[in-house]
């Protein structure tokens, strides 16, 4: 998440804290150490999709790097949340760094010292558009369902890219992207019009501060050009019933839905 005004971050850290608990995402024991997959409860749907996306990045980006280089990764999982993607990858001897702006235990890194107790990995409480890691210190950096929070995508590229040495790569996983930035504007007027019904005294909070909220092809490569990135969609196969969102969307005369998928950029 990027670097807002100290006050008016801190209620949005309080409030969506306690939005994310209201929601029930507030993970402990067996749910917590299975995540992504996640099978019951409430949330268990959009896992499954996040799960997708997960293998995806391990069996095409992860492997592949690790196989290369000859050795366990070293990894920043940033905007990390609990920390599952640190833990995932740790227990498979990865050395991972999970950074988010948000340090309480309902699913922000407090909730990460459960995972912590059954495989080692590094907690760090900052923006990412600041981040507390030394230049070429990473061999992948991987924005964790996370880049829509930035507040300047070209600076935020540019301060992840900084870490990762030649070679590395930069991911995106999990963060809304449409073809068109009118679909993606539609749905942040959406959001904002619902957003007494989805957030209740919340809502002034949670919108306050002015996040990028979505992306398009188009929209990372203007912001990736100054940096020399070149981005590659990397299509995941999701869910029948996410797949066909396109077609539900155009019957009933909706705007067209996102679609996440995996997107990777090289570090030269």
């Amino acid at each position: 998440m990027s670097i807002a005004q100290p006050e008016a971050l801190d209620r949005f850290r309080r409030d969506y804290g306690a939005h994310r608990a209201a929601e029930g995402r507030g993970y402990s024991g067996e749910e917590l150490l299975c995540l992504p997959y996640l099978t019951r409860g409430r949330w268990a749907k959009q896992w499954a999709v996040r799960t997708r996306s997960f293998d995806a990045f391990v069996a095409r980006v992860v492997v592949p790097l690790r196989r290369a280089a000859g050795r366990p990764l070293q990894v920043l999982d940033l905007g990390a949340g609990n920390g599952w993607l640190s833990y995932r990858l740790a227990l498979a001897g990865d050395d991972c760094i999970a950074i988010d702006i948000r340090d309480d235990d309902i699913d922000g890194l407090g909730a990460a010292a459960a995972l912590q107790r059954h495989a080692s990995f590094t907690c760090v409480p900052a923006s990412f558009d600041a981040l507390p890691v030394a230049e070429d210190a990473a061999d992948l950096a991987v924005f964790n369902a996370a880049l829509h929070y930035a507040t300047d995508l070209e600076a935020t590229l540019r301060e992840a890219a900084r870490t990762v040495r030649a070679g590395g790569q930069l991911v995106i996983l999990d963060s809304p992207f449409y073809a068109r930035a009118a679909d993606g504007a539609a749905m942040v007027a959406e959001k904002h019009a619902q957003s007494e019904s989805r957030f209740g005294a919340r809502a002034d909070t949670l919108l306050a501060l002015p996040f990028i909220e979505y992306l398009t092809p188009d929209r990372l490569a203007i912001a990736s050009a100054p940096l020399g990135l070149i981005w590659r969609r990397r299509r995941v196969r999701y869910p029948l019933w996410y797949e066909a969102r396109p077609l539900l969307a155009r019957l009933r005369g909706q705007r067209r839905p996102s679609r996440f998928d995996l997107w990777t950029a090289r570090v030269a």
